[in-house]
């Protein structure tokens, strides 16, 4: 591997911008400087990164010569934290612990990759994620091998070193994560190298392309690093079946990815005055008003793998153009598997693609037809909303229709409305009779004709023809007199 022979490891003051750190940072050195026998430490990677960026550091790298893990004990003894041991052979832990604030952050310690502190900042994936500070010294001094400050400011993603991508292939990918996230130029040799590895990554560990993948979905822009994704080359290796969408229909998911991720934002806390200024955006933040608390917390909901709602809505319209027959679900249902999913995610993510075609075949939103598609779509339900409104706004981006729109935005708000509003009127009113009543009223034997006569006193109950156990067995002996007939 050739490295530069003499890297320049002198702490030196930014030339940009000052190190920010915030205070639970500055409150850890002195923790740390308050412990005995604590050997030389360094702040390495995103943190160092968004210290410079003036962002908030909520996680942090450390990196030591040896002992990484006893160094971890060390804190989380002091922070009277908890610790897991990542790889003890290698000298990898992460120490979880909250702040006075209640704030819950994350510290991983490690050991050098590499015999020397130069081998492991050089040895890293980008120049801009290669720079350290001393974490016992002094903080607003950088380490700064490889010029990764330089790059950063003048939006570029520089490999490290020629080998840095051959080594490890799903830099290639985390390359298209970090170019969008920070807005930087792929620089010309590393953009050669991440296209020539990019077949390479299936040869790691799926867990890690699909980290690596929610890493994408978690960005504002996800649509921007799917494009640049599938000119590298790594779309189609890490999702095969995804091939089979080309030409306009590729343009019409990459705008489905975006209009969702607008309505997603247009409904959120984080929205802005100039959000929902266009007309689409604006009529459907103002119907959809009463319910943003309620929206919000549903999409970030996170699953017990700390995936959020919001990203599997995100990889739901990514796959989208997939589900157009039986061959196509199964393409999804590839796909899925390939990220290595849960079960309920899989799920989740096939019911919200099904849900979303039946929103958008809705030609009316009577009491019965609502209760009719919570009924089949569960919770899914919500997912299916958002998703279909992001299609419909996506594959009519050119001759956009405002009637038809707003007609969508009104049975989308009536569907809501049920779900939250009207929950057990419409969605799943109060049980009146079982199924072991009516066996036992009509004696009947258990089959299909038990749910045919719950059903139909059930979607009774939604149109108000039904209102107690009296009348749900007078209306299931009508039906019965008529079928036996």
């Amino acid at each position: 591997m050739m490295h530069n022979p003499m890297p320049d490891m002198t702490p030196h003051a930014p030339a940009r911008c000052p190190l920010l750190w915030p205070d639970w940072v500055l409150d850890l050195q002195e923790v740390l400087l308050a412990q005995a026998d604590v050997p030389p430490v360094y702040i390495v990677g995103g943190a160092v990164r968004d210290a410079l960026r003036g962002q908030p550091v909520k996680d942090v790298d450390l990196t030591t010569q040896k002992g990484a893990i006893r160094l971890a004990r060390i804190i989380t003894n002091a922070l009277d934290g908890d610790i897991f041991i990542m790889d003890e052979e290698r000298g990898v832990a992460r120490v979880f612990y909250r702040t006075v604030d209640g704030e819950q952050l994350t510290l991983d310690v490690a050991d050098y990759r590499g015999d020397t502190f130069s081998d492991d900042l050089i040895d890293r994936d980008f120049t801009i994620n290669a720079m350290a500070v001393d974490f016992l010294g002094d903080m607003s001094l950088l380490v700064d091998p490889l010029n990764g400050e330089k790059d950063l400011f003048d939006g570029l993603l520089r490999r490290c070193h020629p080998q840095a991508i051959t080594k490890d292939p799903i830099r290639a990918l985390r390359g298209v994560r970090q170019s969008v996230q920070f807005n930087l130029r792929i620089e010309p040799q590393t953009l050669i190298d991440m296209r020539a590895q990019a077949a390479s990554i299936p040869q790691t560990s799926p867990e890690r392309v699909r980290d690596e993948v929610f890493g994408l979905l978690a960005l504002a822009r996800p649509h921007s690093a799917w494009r640049i994704a599938r000119v590298v080359g790594i779309l189609d290796v890490i999702l095969p079946p995804m091939q089979t969408i080309t030409g306009e229909a590729w343009n019409r998911t990459l705008n489905a990815i975006e209009r969702l991720g607008d309505i997603l934002l247009a409904i959120s806390p984080r929205r802005t005055d100039n959000t929902a200024a266009v007309f689409d955006l604006g009529m459907m933040v103002m119907q959809f008003d009463r319910y943003r608390a309620e929206i919000n917390r549903y999409v970030d909901e996170l699953w017990p793998n700390n995936r959020s709602t919001r990203s599997l809505l995100l990889l739901a319209a990514l796959l989208h153009g997939l589900n157009d027959d039986e061959q196509g679900i199964a393409n999804v249902e590839d796909c899925i598997d390939a990220l290595r999913l849960s079960v309920p995610e899989k799920k989740r993510i096939l019911a919200c693609l099904q849900g979303a075609e039946h929103v958008l075949a809705l030609d009316e939103a009577s009491d019965l037809t609502v209760h009719r598609f919570w009924y089949q779509w569960g919770d899914a339900g919500l997912s299916a909303v958002l998703i279909a409104l992001g299609l419909y706004r996506a594959h009519h981006s050119i001759e956009f229709q405002q009637t038809a729109w707003l007609e969508l935005i009104d049975r989308t708000r009536s569907i809501l409305a049920a779900y939250f509003d009207l929950h057990d009127e419409i969605v799943s009113p109060p049980i009146l009779v079982d199924g072991n009543d009516l066996i036992e009223t009509f004696k009947l034997k258990r089959g299909p004709i038990i749910g045919q006569l719950l059903t139909l006193i059930r979607e009774a109950q939604v149109t108000k023809q039904v209102q107690t156990a009296q009348e749900a067995l007078d209306l299931a002996a009508v039906y019965l007199a008529q079928r036996a007939n």
